[in-house]
């Protein structure tokens, strides 16, 4: 496996890359990643950023050194910090000519069907600006307990919800190894992982899957949704200058391989959901043109049943009634009984709102 193989990736940063013991910024370790990004970005890779740090460079603005901090205060500590993460990013990325949004998540955003929907189209929209999204946990409204770097959990539902290749991890340690390499100097390091479930019960059996400050387990968890997803992981040292170049070049790490596509994960996605909320009911035309792998627009659309919700799984049938594919919808079964038969451009002056021209998007649909 290689990671330049990969269109679109994911990069998984933990506070203690940024922030050492002491609290100062790795101000050149930044850097070194920056350079890393733009080098992939030169070869039209598509990169999402998952950064952990907000509550440490909260901490370090307000000089906190307490680590347990209650919810209600490490909320306020992240709400100070996330200003203080988003303008060392902006600063060190922009020498670099690099353009950074920022995007906040539960991971709620990412579980909901409708509003994962929205932050996809997000994501895809910012690539189109050549934009790259720097994504966090939103610490500031999250009702569970905050803790220092683990965030790898959002970033595999980002990776999933993006349709990304390849989810990196970059941790404080190689990768996963047959022992606590801590502890044990005839640990090796796991190259790769494609029987997720049996090779990771192996190693439990021998009771080392608990090492690394970043905590293996929520890697683990990781691994598994983005094998759901079609997407591999890499669990790679961080800690070195110009990691992701280190990646590519000594390709010292832990490959988690998906066995399925990200192509087949989507369509069993969408394929297994709950029971369709609704049928759409289109014209000759229309079907020709989903053959042909376009998207569902309005002026195919002949009828609505039933009652639906934008994002929910409906099915898509055609003039004999005949259910052929299924998708999730762009917009709510009220929304298309008023632009069904109209072209994509009036949509807006029948609605009264900017929307997408889109039904059902190509990537939120399969045909049967």
């Amino acid at each position: 496996m290689h990671l330049e193989n990969s269109k679109i990736i994911v990069v998984k940063i933990g506070s203690s890359l940024l922030v050492d013991e002491k609290f100062r910024i790795r101000k050149k370790w930044l850097i070194s990643f920056a350079q890393d990004i733009k080098k992939l970005k030169s070869k039209n890779k598509k990169i999402i950023i998952v950064s952990s740090g907000a509550i440490a460079l909260g901490c370090k603005k307000m000089n906190y050194r307490e680590k347990n901090l209650k919810l209600d205060k490490s909320q306020a500590i992240a709400s100070i910090g996330q200003i203080e993460l988003m303008n060392l990013f902006l600063q060190t990325f922009s020498k670099l000519k690099l353009n950074i949004s920022q995007i906040l998540l539960t991971l709620d955003d990412t579980e909901e069907r409708r509003r994962s929907i929205n932050a996809k189209r997000t994501f895809e929209n910012l690539f189109q600006l050549n934009y790259i999204p720097l994504v966090n946990e939103n610490d500031t409204i999250a009702t569970s307990e905050i803790k220092y770097g683990d965030n790898d959990r959002l970033a595999s539902r980002v990776a999933q919800i993006t349709n990304a290749d390849t989810l990196v991890l970059l941790s404080d340690v190689d990768g996963l190894f047959t022992k606590n390499p801590k502890i044990f100097k005839d640990a090796k390091l796991i190259r790769e992982i494609r029987n997720l479930d049996k090779d990771i019960e192996n190693i439990k059996t021998r009771g080392i899957t608990k090492f690394g400050s970043g905590g293996m387990n929520t890697k683990i968890e990781a691994a598994k949704i983005c094998n759901l997803a079609g997407c591999n992981m890499i669990i790679a040292n961080g800690l070195y200058l110009n990691p992701i170049n280190k990646i590519i070049k000594k390709n010292y790490c832990t490959w988690f391989i998906s066995k399925i596509s990200k192509l087949q994960a989507r369509k069993k996605w969408i394929i297994s959901s709950v029971s369709p909320k609704g049928e759409l009911v289109i014209d000759d035309g229309a079907k020709k043109a989903l053959n042909k792998g376009k998207s569902l627009l309005a002026a195919g659309i002949k009828k609505v049943i039933g009652r639906f919700k934008k994002g929910d799984h409906i099915k898509i049938l055609d003039n004999k009634r005949k259910e052929f594919a299924r998708g999730l919808s762009s917009f709510s079964s009220d929304e298309i009984s008023k632009i069904m038969g109209c072209h994509s451009n009036e949509i807006e002056k029948i609605l009264g709102y900017v929307s997408k021209s889109e039904v059902v998007h190509k990537d939120d649909m399969v045909e049967l």
